[in-house]
């Protein structure tokens, strides 16, 4: 279950309770005359089966409320309801295999952009990598694969990419090209200066074999980047966000960008050449992965709701 807050201007309130009230997979309805003060207005709440909640949603905004008042959404981890129970079971479908687009849409957009916050998780990870590399150790680069940050900017550009949201597509596209290439510079002038100050041997460094396979390009990259995507996706679009944790165990984008900084301080250049291919084989993998299980996502949600006027509408 969903629960839905919306602000209403007072002469379209009684519109919003008889769509709420009319709506099977809705319940829980509660209305609060004169509560909202900026904007003005009523506030209605109710509890929404999340199968339901893209129809709800697209009602409400049929009335203008996402223009005039406000529409929020937030999960209810535990619902202890008779009501709450017949309104999931009256609606078509799972909860787990639901897509919120509305939701996915805010998710991925928050996480596209390029921030601070974004651009330190992925310098971490690079300098996380270079130590791994340097050390031959592959816990370290496991947890320099679950602190990257860079599914956000890749589930964006799928999102954009299906939903012919371009501006979407374009900030994730600015946060992963400003992203990467500044985190392998500092992570290259990390390497450089443990180099220079003998914090690492070059030649103890390049004798490590246990993590190699971070550079070593072949079909299996592209077959685990493109299982990767798929799941980190499902996850995305589904209640089973704990898998995405091991959508980023997997996957060896920022192992491969802060291995190839470290390989080019080093001067070995065909190990930095073949870093840079793994992280490009990943980052297209995972896109189209994504994307394509996102498309079938989206067909099979409208093809289910042909035919099934919205409530109120």
């Amino acid at each position: 279950m969903l629960h839905l807050r919306a602000v209403s201007p007072v002469d379209r309130t009684d519109q919003v309770l008889d769509l709420l009230k009319a709506h099977p997979g809705v319940t829980h309805l509660v209305l609060l005359p004169g509560a909202a003060v900026r904007p003005e207005g009523d506030v209605v709440e109710a509890d929404v089966a999340r199968e339901a909640t893209d129809e709800v949603v697209a009602s409400l905004c049929a009335l203008g409320l996402d223009r005039d008042g406000g529409v929020t959404l937030e999960v209810i981890d535990t619902a202890l309801s008779d009501s709450a129970d017949r309104a999931e079971e009256s609606v078509p479908g799972d909860g787990a295999d639901a897509v919120v687009w509305e939701e996915l849409l805010a998710r991925t957009g928050e996480e596209s952009r390029l921030n601070a916050t974004f651009q330190a998780f992925l310098t971490i990870a690079c300098l996380l990598t270079a130590v791994a590399v340097v050390t031959d150790s592959p816990v370290t680069l496991v947890g320099a694969m679950v602190v990257g940050p860079e599914f956000g900017p890749l589930a964006a550009i799928a999102v954009g990419l299906v939903l012919k949201r371009w501006d979407l597509v374009r900030r994730a596209g600015v946060a992963l090209a400003v992203g990467f290439p500044l985190a392998m510079l500092i992570t290259a002038f990390g390497a450089w200066l443990g180099s220079y100050t003998d914090l690492f041997d070059r030649d103890l460094a390049l004798a490590g074999h246990q993590v190699d396979f971070v550079f070593e390009v072949g079909p299996f990259s592209l077959i685990v980047a493109l299982l990767a995507g798929a799941a980190g996706m499902l996850s995305m679009t589904s209640a089973k966000s704990a898998a995405l944790v091991g959508v980023f165990i997997s996957v060896t984008t920022v192992p491969a960008a802060g291995y190839a900084a470290v390989a080019a301080v080093l001067g070995e250049w065909d190990i930095c050449l073949q870093s840079v291919a793994q992280l490009a084989v990943n980052l297209v993998g995972v896109v189209v992965a994504a994307a394509l299980v996102l498309a079938v996502r989206h067909r099979h949600g409208r093809a289910r709701d042909v035919g099934r006027p919205l409530s109120g509408g």
